[in-house]
C-alpha cells in the first residue's frame, strides 16, 4: 500500500522558521525527512507521508507552556506517533545529533491505560515537537 492508498487522511501542516538553511540541516539530516519541492521562501518535507512545510518567517511569536506531569510542555507543539522500535531509534538519532530536549524520552502512564513513550524539543526555528509511542497502539484514545 502507498501512501497515496492509505485508509488514514494525511495531513498538512506549515510552520513558521527564521533560518531556511538550519530548517534543511535539522529535518533532512537531523530528522532525515526527504525534501520535496522548494523555494527562497519554503521548503516542503515528507513526514512519513504527510505533508510539513517549513516557511520563511522571521517574526516569532511567545513561547506558552502548560503544566503536564510536572514537566512544562511547550504550546503549541506537533509530531508523531511512532512505534516504540521507531521512537527508540529517534531518540539515539537526536541523542547523536546532540539535541537538546525540552523534555528528555521518558514514559508516562507506566503500567496503566495510555501507556507512552513521549519527548519533547524544539527545532531551529524554535517550533516545539513531541515524538511518541504507545505501548498499545489501541489507546492512542483511550480515556
Amino acid at each position: 500500500m502507498t501512501v497515496l492508498d492509505s485508509p488514514i487522511p494525511r495531513f498538512h501542516l506549515a510552520v513558521p522558521v527564521d533560518d531556511l538553511a538550519a530548517a534543511r540541516r535539522f529535518y533532512g539530516d537531523v530528522l532525515g525527512l526527504e525534501q520535496g519541492r522548494s523555494s527562497e521562501r519554503w521548503v516542503d518535507w515528507n513526514l512519513h507521508g504527510h505533508q510539513f512545510v517549513t516557511h520563511l518567517a522571521p517574526e516569532r511569536g511567545r513561547h506558552v507552556h502548560n503544566p503536564v506531569d510536572g514537566h512544562d510542555v511547550p504550546v503549541p507543539h506537533f509530531g508523531l506517533i511512532l512505534t516504540i522500535a521507531e521512537f527508540r531509534k529517534l531518540a539515539d538519532r537526536l541523542r547523536a545529533a546532540g539535541t537538546e530536549f525540552v523534555i528528555e524520552p521518558y514514559v508516562r502512564f507506566e503500567g496503566q491505560t495510555g501507556e507512552q513513550w513521549t519527548m519533547f524539543l524544539h527545532d531551529p526555528a524554535g517550533n516545539a515537537l513531541e515524538f511518541k509511542a504507545f505501548a498499545d497502539d489501541s489507546q492512542v484514545f483511550a480515556a
